[in-house]
């Protein structure tokens, strides 16, 4: 199995495709725009998306999501507490940061409601709930491959912005140590912007974790 980190949109979202290099069946991490180049790509490799994995709702994670999903007729899965924003452009963010621009995709096919194993097709995924950039955040943990989607929760040298609705920093320090931290040393840290980094690194090195 591999994956690969794909850019994408204004703010360069990185959308990430897991893939089986045998069967070719895929899943899709947070299309954030350009779903025509996504797509392509998709298609260039010559795999069979299941299904699209929101780790949040925010409009730079979900610019591409229909667009994606009524190519490849898959379905859409985002934690319960972010049920209804793909489809309002407020509560997406879209609004205020798109203006006319603004997002509204069709509503999720699939809620996530607990953390747990969630399985698709041959994938076994670890769904952890990491919140605090929004109220919904969750990051998909593939052991398998050692490697952990965490959206805007953790980034390399950093954290997610909090100043955004239903953000909350001591809930984001809550996750990131309580979830995140807990992962194995080694855990390559994909997340939704910059480069990639790894659990101890970010353990060792992260001003905003120095000292916890």
């Amino acid at each position: 199995m591999k994956w690969e980190q794909i850019p994408l949109g204004p703010l360069q979202t990185n959308a990430y495709v897991l893939y089986n290099e045998d069967n070719k069946e895929a899943i899709i991490f947070d299309p954030g725009g350009e779903g025509a180049k996504l797509n392509n790509w998709i298609k260039s490799e010559g795999l069979k998306p299941l299904a699209i994995l929101l780790t949040h709702a925010h409009f730079d994670h979900i610019g591409a999501v229909d667009e994606v999903r009524e190519k490849w007729e898959i379905p859409v899965y985002i934690h319960k507490k972010e049920s209804g924003w793909l489809s309002d452009p407020k509560k997406n963010g879209s609004a205020l940061f798109m203006g006319v621009n603004a997002i509204k995709a069709k509503d999720a096919d699939y809620l996530i409601k607990e953390e747990g194993q969630l399985e698709i097709g041959s994938y076994v995924l670890e769904v952890l709930e990491t919140p605090g950039h929004s109220p919904g955040s969750v990051s998909y943990y593939f052991q398998k491959l050692g490697v952990v989607f965490s959206g805007d929760a953790l980034f390399a040298g950093g954290i997610g912005r909090t100043d955004l609705p239903g953000g909350s920093y001591e809930v984001l320090m809550k996750s990131i140590n309580s979830k995140l931290m807990e992962l194995p040393e080694n855990t390559v840290v994909a997340s939704g912007h910059g480069s990639l980094t790894r659990i101890g690194i970010e353990m060792d090195s992260n001003p905003f974790l120095s000292g916890m």
